[in-house]
């Protein structure tokens, strides 16, 4: 979920503060391939272009995701397999992600268009953000959309690092 790396983060699961998950949410039309459009920078994503998130339901119920990303400085791509789990009802974007076994950190799909093309996410604080299209590119008016509901929220959305796809 690159929207991805962040789940790489210990910590508890949680949603910023004033901030409600999507709700009803269909996590069989979330599966599949996104491509992370922007996000504010971290640790883990740091240095990666190219990046996609990859959601497959396990055999336990459970969300399998592989994060990938392409890190220029060493001309490799990264690549990361966790499990997500929903906090509370499955009909709620409010999710729980890990990749080092038992920390888990949030993943709250806070925006969604519907046909689960576009998702704005939230991680736990106002220090993670995404924004995620089923293509490379998003439209003008539903970045313009969710970059409004990211900053009344209390985003800095000049900090985003705009995602190349060129690989």
């Amino acid at each position: 979920m690159s929207a991805l790396f962040a789940f790489m983060l210990p910590s508890c699961a949680s949603i910023p503060k004033g901030v409600t998950a999507v709700t009803p949410f269909h996590k069989e039309k979330y599966l599949g391939k996104w491509y992370e459009i922007a996000r504010l920078d971290f640790k883990y994503e740091r240095g990666l272009n190219n990046t996609t998130a990859q959601y497959s339901l396990n055999d336990d119920g459970t969300i399998r995701v592989v994060n990938r990303g392409y890190a220029y400085a060493k001309d490799e791509w990264n690549e990361a397999v966790g499990k997500a789990k929903f906090v509370g009802d499955d009909n709620v974007a409010k999710l729980k992600v890990s990749f080092f076994g038992p920390f888990y950190s949030g993943y709250n799909v806070i925006a969604l268009d519907e046909e689960y093309r576009y998702a704005l996410v939230a991680g736990k604080n106002l220090k993670y953000l995404w924004i995620l299209s089923r293509d490379t590119t998003i439209p003008d008016d539903v970045k313009e959309n969710y970059l409004r509901i990211a900053e009344e929220i209390g985003y800095n959305t000049s900090e985003l690092i705009w995602v190349e796809h060129d690989r």
